[in-house]
This record gives structure tokens, C-alpha cells and sequence, in this order.
């Protein structure tokens, strides 16, 4: 064998590996962006069944909020019909408007002494808020896998084996900056107060 046709085979032989470790690459990545996306959706469908309790708590305490409560329960509706199958825009602006009257939801409480000390709506709130980190910090680790796997997916060479499999860049969850403020403040007593992280 004459070295022109073993320098061919080794140029060949090292563009299939290089094939199969970037495919094997995109698998992996994608998997890891499909187990993100089941962790959010887990603390989104988490959340949105906590809201009906917390809405019929507020409304036990008082009968002056309606347009907050009725806000809460018309952006669940939105982010359920909305779906949690994938990423996407129009998820993204339902589960925005959903933070939001959460948030609007529980500061009701800073306004009446009675709710605020109601051990339900204390531990709903609780679990509210939990829940908002648990969400931000899964969205954060979806992000990034998605980050890396359209990087791949959009990059010379690896952009080749992408087409060719059909691999396609996913979406990012993102969520609006009216709704990327802390997550609903929770007081649970005069010097107890749940604090929770900033999103970004």
C-alpha cells in the first residue's frame, strides 16, 4: 500500500469518527434538552395547581379584589391552553402573565392582616414561591443545554451531520422582564420574611 492511499484511508477513517462522535453529540445534547424541558414542565404544571387554592383563600378574606383574582384564574387558563409540550413563544407569554398574577395575587396579603396569618394561604404561598425558584433555576439549566445544542447545530462542520439527520435548533424559554422580578414575596410574620432569588 502506497502512502497516498494510506494518508486517504486515515482522512477517511478520521471523518467517520468524526461523524459519529457529533452525531452521538446532538443525541446526547437533545436528550439532555428533552429532560430539561420535563423538569419545567413538572414546576409549571406544579404551580398552576396550587393557584386555585390560593385564589378561593384570597377570595374567603375579602370580596374587594376581584379583578386580581379573576386575572390569576383567566392567565392559568391561558397557560394550560397554551400546552407544555414544547418551548415557545406564545408559552412563554402565557406563563409571563401567569408570574405576574402570582405575584399580584400574594401581595394581597400585605393588605389584609387576617389572610396574611391564614396558615393556608401562608403555606400556598410557600409553596408558590418554591416553586418560582425550582422554575428559574430548571429554565436556566434548559437554556444552556439549548444554548450548546444550537451552537452545535449551527457550526461548520457539525452543521452538516445536523441536516443530514435532521437535526433542528430547539427554542429557549423565555420569559418577560415584567415577569423576571423576584418571585412573589411571601411575609410570614414581622421578622420572618421568604426572600426569593432574582432570576438572572
Amino acid at each position: 500500500m502506497n502512502t497516498t492511499a494510506l494518508i486517504l484511508i486515515l482522512i477517511a477513517a478520521s471523518a467517520i469518527i468524526w461523524a459519529i462522535w457529533t452525531f452521538n453529540r446532538l443525541i446526547a445534547l437533545g436528550n439532555r434538552a428533552d429532560n430539561a424541558w420535563s423538569d419545567i414542565d413538572v414546576q409549571l404544571k406544579r404551580r398552576r395547581e396550587l393557584i386555585p387554592s390560593l385564589v378561593e383563600s384570597v377570595r374567603g378574606y375579602t370580596t374587594h379584589e376581584s379583578t386580581t383574582l379573576e386575572s390569576a384564574t383567566k392567565a392559568r387558563a391561558s397557560a394550560i391552553a397554551a400546552g407544555t409540550n414544547t418551548p415557545g413563544p406564545q408559552l412563554s407569554r402565557a406563563e409571563s402573565e401567569l408570574s405576574s398574577a402570582v405575584v399580584n395575587l400574594v401581595a394581597i396579603a400585605e393588605s389584609y392582616p387576617d389572610l396574611k396569618a391564614d396558615e393556608l394561604f401562608t403555606n400556598l404561598s410557600t409553596q408558590l414561591v418554591e416553586t418560582e425558584h425550582a422554575l428559574q433555576a430548571t429554565r436556566r439549566y434548559h437554556n444552556a443545554v439549548v444554548r450548546d445544542l444550537n451552537t452545535l447545530i449551527q457550526s461548520f462542520p457539525s452543521v452538516l451531520i445536523a441536516k443530514l439527520t435532521g437535526r433542528s435548533q430547539r427554542d429557549f424559554f423565555e420569559l418577560d422582564d415584567s415577569s423576571e422580578r423576584l418571585a412573589p414575596l411571601v411575609s410570614l410574620g414581622p421578622d420572618t420574611t421568604t426572600t426569593p432569588e432574582t432570576t438572572r
